[in-house]
């Protein structure tokens, strides 16, 4: 009798023991399965789109869109909320920051990835403080000049930029804006001495192109589409790998001669980076599905910009080739680094 109440005494704690892990079991999986109801469930909430410009701007105009689209097949109001400042890292900070829950979302793209080189730092890791979901729109450029310029062609400025070295003008917004990196790559590639004149906005640059001041200027095409369509400016060539649908007759800049310049400035949708996958593959199955349809096309077409969908790698693989290349072209040019 005493050895078996010796042993019921050695039994209880194990016995305890036992009980405790199978409680922690069960409250764990618990955990799991509500966990994975609520990623099932997602978006049960509205979801607030942040965007890094103010309103009315063509990225603005592209993610309401696109919030629009969204709201109407995730049944769940998504809302676009404007952040702008310090060249998107306001923004972005408040995302790195946010429940990785799905519930705040941020649209990224070429400008993270310029910003990446531009500034000495920033309070976030593009790549490594977000989780892409997918691209969502593409915006060429335009080289463009006023109407009656003896500057035509691509091949014209560059036979008028040999012939009269570091005389001739282009126009585009701030340092460090892809106008302005775009114009810096172009002269690297094309092997040219011209002036890089920036201009604090694009109508200050519209005007000076229409004076005369500038020879020629890098604008995306909703900045000047009024001055195009009162045949007060010319578009000589677009700067992405084919030919734009809202200006089908006008060349690339590949097409006119300089075979290894494309610049093509982009925006998508990020998340913070512990968002749960399941939660990343619902917006980025939702995002290209959206995007593909017809009448979603036509309307953006008009403004300048395609709206493209990809997988979450695909977006991550385009980031991290244009900090590279974006990196090359700002330290090529000299621009400084900002605070």
């Amino acid at each position: 009798m005493i050895e078996c109440a010796t042993v019921a005494v050695r039994c209880r704690p194990v016995c305890l023991l036992r009980k405790t892990f199978i409680a922690g079991a069960f409250l764990s999986t618990i955990a799991m399965l509500v966990t994975a109801s609520a990623q099932s469930d997602y978006p049960n909430r509205p979801v607030q789109l942040i965007v890094p410009y103010g309103a009315g701007g063509i990225a603005d105009v592209g993610m309401r869109i696109l919030a629009d689209q969204l709201t109407g097949r995730l049944k769940q109001q998504f809302v676009v909320e404007n952040r702008p400042g310090a060249g998107g890292i306001v923004a972005a900070k408040a995302v790195a920051s946010a429940a990785p829950d799905g519930y705040t979302v941020l649209m990224t793209g070429n400008n993270n990835a310029i910003s990446a080189s531009l500034f000495k730092s920033l309070p976030y890791n593009i790549l490594t403080d977000f989780a892409s979901t997918s691209t969502t729109s593409f915006f060429d450029l335009l080289i463009v000049t006023r109407a009656g310029s003896p500057l035509q062609s691509v091949e014209d400025i560059v036979k008028m930029a040999r012939v009269n070295p570091g005389r001739l003008n282009i126009a585009t917004i701030n340092p460090g804006s892809t106008q302005n990196l775009a114009a810096e790559l172009f002269r690297s590639v094309a092997d040219i001495k011209v002036t890089i004149v920036p201009f604090r906005t694009s109508p200050d640059m519209a005007t000076a192109l229409l004076r005369g001041d500038v020879d020629v200027a890098f604008e995306f095409y909703a900045a000047i589409r009024g001055q195009i369509a009162d045949n007060k400016v010319i578009a000589m060539a677009s700067t992405g790998r084919k030919r734009t649908a809202y200006l089908p007759a006008i060349p690339t800049v590949q097409e006119s001669g300089i075979k290894d310049f494309e610049v093509v400035s982009w925006n998508g949708i990020s998340v913070p980076a512990a968002t749960p996958s399941a939660v990343v593959q619902i917006l980025t199955r939702a995002i290209n599905e959206v995007l593909a349809r017809t009448d979603v096309q036509e309307k953006v077409s008009k403004l300048g910009m395609e709206m493209r969908g990809s997988t979450p790698e695909a977006m991550t693989e385009r980031m991290k080739s244009d900090i590279a290349k974006w990196a090359a072209v700002i330290e090529k040019a000299g621009i400084p680094k900002h605070d």
